[in-house]
């Protein structure tokens, strides 16, 4: 069972007007799949928003139409007030975007690819090195100016990666699962920078399915899940209203009537039950299973985290492992 959360109202126009993203009723399907089912998001100058949610919940799609990548059979998407759909080439260049896979020029030098795209973002001369040196520096790839990226490890290549999308400095800037695979170093790295950016005023769009990233970046929070957003708001408000401790109990087959108390939220084998203590809470419910605690299969105790909050809105657990959602 899920919870509903209402769709947020259409900012006014004087809200719209500081909007880097304005994202309005997005709506896209592939065949019979609904990837997309009618996605709202805004977001501010200086504001990171994390996208969270397991794979398939449209998260790369939503990254995608917004960088211009691909079009939305519904809704609209304006960048800094101009509408992607009806003027992509000046849409697209205010976005830095380091898709989820890494795309690099191996054959030719880390600061020749920089280089590069810098050109390509209309950097010339010495803003252009400067620009080049400076993420170079941010991202922990100044000594490797020179090196070709065919002998980089995998860390550095997706340094260089998101320093690709980064080195214009775009006022908004779209990671798409931007620590996948990396090692400690440079996913300390590309937090930090994210966090500089947003503090120049760079939009911040972060796609990803850890949790501790965006509790690290205590970013604003939008949970998407099977193509809608499902939690939308700030860290610390979330948890706060979706968050609170509960008792878990899972089984083998249905949810029995005896732990189908009030407040309790029943998916599939499982039921979730808020509970400022739910050790007593524990205490007092499993004496009264009776016969069906033959059937309990598992206990847990949920903390506020930003697990627990998925949790509340769509009733599934939260595997990070494997980016999926889990009865």
């Amino acid at each position: 069972m899920s919870v509903a959360t209402p769709a947020p109202p259409a900012p006014n126009r004087s809200a719209a007007n500081r909007l880097l993203l304005d994202v309005r009723g997005i709506r896209k399907r592939y065949g019979s799949t609904v990837a997309l089912a009618g996605v709202d998001l805004a977001v501010e100058p200086g504001t990171i928003v994390g996208l969270l949610g397991p794979n398939g919940a449209g998260k790369t799609s939503l990254v995608s139409i917004v960088a211009g990548l691909r079009r939305p059979d519904a809704g609209t998407v304006c960048i800094g007030g101009v509408d992607v759909v009806r003027d992509p080439e000046r849409a697209q260049r205010l976005v830095g975007l380091a898709p989820q896979d890494t795309g690099v020029y191996l054959t030719i030098t880390v600061r020749d690819n920089l280089r590069f795209f810098a050109g390509l973002a209309g950097l010339r001369r010495r803003e252009l090195q400067r620009r080049v040196d400076g993420t170079a520096a941010a991202l922990g790839l100044a000594d490797l100016l020179g090196r070709r990226a065919s002998d980089l490890s995998g860390g550095e290549r997706r340094r260089l990666h998101t320093a690709i999308a980064l080195v214009h400095r775009p006022r908004l800037v779209l990671l798409d699962e931007p620590t996948t695979g990396a090692d400690v170093r440079t996913r300390g790295e590309i937090l930090a920078l994210v966090r500089s950016l947003a503090e120049d005023g760079s939009a911040i769009v972060y796609s990803t399915h850890y949790l501790h990233e965006i509790e690290e970046l205590q970013a604003e929070v939008a949970f998407i899940d099977c193509g809608r957003i499902v939690a939308r708001g700030g860290l610390d408000d979330l948890i706060a209203q979706h968050g609170a401790s509960a008792l878990e109990l899972s089984f083998d087959g249905p949810v029995p009537a005896a732990a189908r108390v009030e407040g309790s939220i029943v998916h599939s084998s499982s039921v979730r039950i808020p509970s400022p203590d739910p050790a007593g809470t524990a205490a007092r419910l499993l004496p009264r299973l009776g016969a069906d605690a033959s059937t309990l299969r598992a206990v847990e105790v949920a903390r506020p985290s930003l697990e627990a909050v998925f949790r509340s809105v769509t009733g599934r657990r939260y595997d990070e492992r494997t980016s999926e959602s889990l009865p």
